[in-house]
């Protein structure tokens, strides 16, 4: 057995974890990683965020071939594309994203330990199997980033061929025809854009009244109608009672006596935090039913000297927001002034039309008695969609009617994701900055998807009479 001695121990290497080595590094702490794979990026790269964007963009890249009419004489050889060839051309962008986060553990002198990581003290760690297998870490403090699963509902066979997790539908290596999916959260709305472009039957099976009602009302009811629109049948408001798998297909019996047919089923309904191997009762900590820790501004635990950050402490376990709780940590070991939060954190919600938003919605806004007025650009108005043909979308401003400040930017359609961050820059302007005139007094590039920005300000001045 080997033993080692650190300022900071990190156990995970996906985007919390890494950006905590990397910004604690580089502040001269002595920093070791440890991941129970034998390779860095932790879920998000290899279970989750990566891969499942990697494919729905080579979906999507076949779906805009299959509408052009130029290539007509290519609609044959698309419809072979299967799940599990896409899946492969994705992958690749795994391997890459590997290869590069090594090297910046490399360039900035962290350690990295492959094994799973159990506290056997307040300030030890051993690890058990893997490379480094029985070996001890010691550290003055020590980061929880070890990510998150999904949850497995008692009585489902997830060993069955034909019965997958979010994680395990990675591994689908044959042709299907129908898939049931129980969950609409994000990412059964992913997998159920995914899978009904490649012309997969989908049922989406949603515990709730409504898709992602966490969204502004009018995207959710936006992201219902373009679902339906490429065959996906929803089912709102039904309870998962029980899967039975057969040898070429699965029968899923929900509550309200309905029995739905599929060659597959993908379980997408809630995840659970990766805490329960860690010995956190030696420290005196527990988690909570889902496997969650709670922490403080600072991201400690009730035992100070160790920090959690990412999906193991909830909402809202984005991987861009747990990259800045890790930068967020490390600023805060090291004495860092100005490594606070950001004031708004935004979505990314990757279907097809992607997603994403940021600040308050028309419902917080009409709940808070705030006065605000819409600004829309549809996307159809712009001559950039026009001509990449990608004009399913709208730019939505909320802002205030008497001081025009930006309250909340919504954001569906064809880069949504990359079109939000020009309003979350606006924003975050201080001192009478942040307004929509911005948008009216400054030139946007043409033709651009930026001047949506344009178009919707004027649309949302032009109201207020």
């Amino acid at each position: 057995m080997a033993e080692f001695s650190y300022d900071l121990v990190i156990i995970g290497t996906g985007p919390a974890g890494e950006s905590a080595a990397m910004q604690a590094a580089k502040s001269g702490l002595s920093v070791a990683a440890i991941d129970s794979r034998a390779i860095v990026g932790g879920n998000c790269t290899h279970k989750g965020t990566i891969p499942s964007k990697a494919l729905r963009h080579a979906v999507n890249q076949l779906m805009q071939v299959r509408k052009n009419p130029m290539f007509t004489d290519l609609q044959s050889t698309i419809d072979r594309f299967s799940f599990a060839k896409v899946r492969e051309m994705a992958m690749r962008v795994v391997d890459e994203q590997v290869r590069m986060r090594t090297r910046f553990y490399a360039k900035n002198g962290v350690d990295l330990f492959n094994g799973e990581a159990r506290f056997v003290g307040s300030h030890q760690i051993v690890l058990s199997g893997g490379e480094n297998h029985h070996d001890q870490i010691n550290g003055k403090k020590f980061l929880i980033a070890t990510g998150s699963r999904p949850w497995q509902p008692p009585g489902v066979d997830f060993s069955h061929a034909n019965i997958f997790d979010s994680d395990k539908i990675l591994t689908l290596d044959r042709n299907i025809r129908r898939i049931c999916i129980y969950g609409a959260g994000v990412i059964g709305s992913e997998y159920a854009s995914i899978f009904s472009g490649l012309g997969i039957k989908v049922d989406l099976v949603n515990p709730g009244a409504k898709l992602l009602s966490f969204l502004d009302d009018e995207i959710s009811d936006a992201l219902s109608y373009h679902l339906r629109n490429q065959s996906v049948l929803i089912r709102h408001n039904e309870a998962f009672k029980s899967v039975v798998g057969h040898d070429d297909h699965v029968v899923v019996e929900l509550e309200s006596g309905k029995k739905i047919k599929a060659d597959v089923f993908l379980w997408a309904n809630g995840r659970t935090g990766n805490t329960d191997t860690l010995g956190l009762e030696t420290l005196g900590l527990e988690a909570n039913r889902r496997g969650q820790l709670e922490v403080n501004e600072y991201f400690q635990t009730a035992c100070e000297h160790v920090y959690a950050v990412g999906d193991v402490i909830g909402w809202p376990s984005l991987a861009s927001a747990a990259y800045d709780q890790g930068r967020i940590v490390a600023g805060h070991l090291a004495e860092v002034p100005g490594a606070d939060h950001s004031a708004e954190i935004p979505t990314g919600i990757y279907t097809i039309p992607e997603i994403s938003s940021v600040g308050m919605t028309e419902r917080e806004l009409t709940e808070a008695k705030v006065p605000y007025e819409v600004g829309k650009c549809y996307f159809k108005e712009t001559a950039r969609a026009q001509i990449t043909g990608e004009q399913v979308g709208v730019l939505k401003l909320l802002f205030h009617t008497e001081t025009k400040e930006l309250l909340g930017i919504h954001c569906f359609g064809d880069q949504a994701a990359e079109i939000l961050h020009i309003g979350q820059a606006i924003m975050e302007q201080k001192h009478g900055g942040n307004t929509i005139e911005y948008f009216i007094s400054h030139t946007f590039n043409y033709p651009t998807m930026a001047e949506a920005y344009r178009v919707a300000a004027f649309n949302g001045l032009n109201r207020l009479g």
